[in-house]
């Protein structure tokens, strides 16, 4: 059998899962082209003076998504990184001296709920027994569909699986048929903040989402979130990927409706059997691509609800902070004006919410010794006009309210300071209008009516990663790439 090669774009979670995946089979050869100097797309790192940054993701859910994809392979992630859970899981800030720490373990979470709600703990029970089912049948099951066909989902089973994870059920309404106090609605409601929409347009079936918060918890990779993609990238070495870092893609190079390879900024041609982009998928569709073979037109892609973008801001504190966990999401402001600014009308919102990771709570090795490294975020509409005043606005304004309800002085202790926005999105990652996350996981745009994990012109060119299924976050693009190389070596004979 003659060995077909792979030509993979895109070092995030799903470029390297879907590469390695492919590589493993033992009968194609697998590159990976990256456009940066270091593999993990949002996932990077940085370091400045012993402080060791995280660039993007910074919680790690659904620890049984890395446990099946490192078992793939005979390994489990105990190889590659040391794993602590997280008690608590996290902080809640309603204002000052009004925060709600959320304990790792069910009882004392189910006790937390009755002291705000009487009552409240059994219906606890009941919300995460069905919680639990969607969770197993969504991600056990329906994620890894490639969802290219309405007949994938047309069995008796999956449809009455369908019907009783509550598809048509707004996330809000959900929520609220089991809980009236608005502490506990909004502490339910936050996990769909990743999925990109209100818990008004979000599906029932995501809380799904609260399942893998409460009952499987919060855990953070020693060293940080960067020690999972060093794993991964080990991982695929063994298995024979080969690596191109500063190696951005300026074009697909198309023969009689098949890609016959890529050519790089540098000029230089990769010829391939096959490609895989795990860039985004938008660029890839609309700048890598000559017009005949484009998926999607321009009118489709500016028609997509995206999920937002972020600020952030990457601080070294000297000194050690108090009365903050290693994740904080401060609520002290009303949720509505801030998803107005995102979803309804988008503008730099007056009074973000915004979320705090400190790692070195938890981490000594990611800031020097007495010191602290903290990471802000605050979610913003995609395809703002974003400049260094609007950012320094910003962080004046965040750190107004982190300093009084923390009751300490922050601001003057800090000696590296780095922004993070929408054109370094699009600089760095050829990002959507900047946007961070992805397609919102609505209603119209989950399963098959998201983008098309492969192309309807070009027969051997697939998709993969947060634009198209199953969506976005760390777990469902790895298992993005593993759907893409089942597509791949099926249609391919691999």
């Amino acid at each position: 059998m003659s060995t077909s090669h792979v030509v993979v774009i895109g070092s995030g979670f799903a470029g390297i899962s879907a590469a390695t995946h492919l590589a493993a089979k033992g009968n194609c050869t697998v590159t990976l082209v990256e456009k940066n100097n270091s593999p993990g797309g949002r996932a990077r790192k940085f370091e400045h003076q012993g402080f060791v940054f995280d660039m993007g993701p910074s919680w790690y859910w659904m620890p049984d998504v890395f446990e099946r994809y490192f078992a793939h392979f005979g390994k489990k992630p105990s190889d590659y990184y040391e794993l602590l859970r997280l008690d608590p899981s996290y902080a809640v800030v309603y204002g000052k001296d009004d925060v709600l720490d959320i304990p790792a373990d069910l009882g004392a979470f189910r006790s937390m709920l009755d002291s705000l709600e009487p009552g409240a703990g059994k219906n606890l029970d009941k919300f995460l027994a069905q919680a639990k089912y969607k969770y197993e049948v969504g991600i056990h099951d329906l994620v890894h569909r490639p969802s290219r066909s309405l007949f994938e989902f047309t069995s008796p089973r999956l449809l009455l699986d369908m019907i009783r994870m509550d598809i048509f059920q707004s996330m809000a309404k959900h929520v609220r048929s089991y809980f009236s106090n608005e502490k506990i609605i909004r502490l339910m409601e936050f996990p769909v903040l990743f999925l990109g929409e209100t818990a008004q347009n979000i599906p029932a079936l995501y809380s799904l989402m609260n399942y893998a918060d409460i009952a499987l918890g919060t855990w953070y990779p020693k060293k940080g979130m960067h020690e999972i993609i060093k794993g991964m990238v080990s991982l695929a070495e063994e298995k024979g990927v080969k690596f191109r870092y500063q190696a951005e893609v300026s074009q697909l190079l198309i023969e009689n409706g098949k890609a016959t390879g890529v050519q790089l900024s540098t000029g230089e041609i990769l010829t391939a059997d096959i490609v895989v982009a795990g860039a985004d998928y938008h660029h890839v569709d609309q700048k890598l691509l000559e017009p005949p073979y484009r998926n999607y037109s321009a009118a489709y892609w500016d028609k997509r609800v995206l999920a937002p973008s972020s600020l952030l801001f990457y601080l070294g504190i000297n000194k050690r902070l108090s009365n903050l966990r290693h994740h904080n999401l401060f609520f002290d402001e009303p949720l509505g004006p801030h998803a107005d600014a995102i979803y309804t009308r988008p503008r730099w919102p007056e009074k973000p919410l915004f979320y705090a990771s400190v790692p070195s709570i938890t981490d000594p090795t990611v800031a020097p010794k007495g010191m602290e490294n903290m990471f802000l975020l605050v979610p913003l509409a995609p395809d703002l006009e974003d400049s260094e005043d609007m950012r320094e606005t910003y962080y004046h304004l965040i750190m107004d309210r982190l300093e009084k309800i923390t009751g300490q002085e922050i601001r003057s202790h800090v000696v590296y300071k780095r922004s993070y926005a929408h054109q370094d999105f699009k600089s760095d990652y050829h990002a959507f209008k900047g946007n961070a996350y992805g397609l919102a996981n609505t209603l119209m745009q989950t399963a098959i009516l998201k983008p098309s994990l492969k192309n309807k012109k070009v027969s051997n060119l697939y998709y993969t990663g947060q634009l198209t299924v199953p969506g976005p976050g760390v777990p469902p693009s790895l298992i993005s790439g593993h759907v893409v190389a089942k597509e791949v070596m099926k249609e391919n004979n691999l």
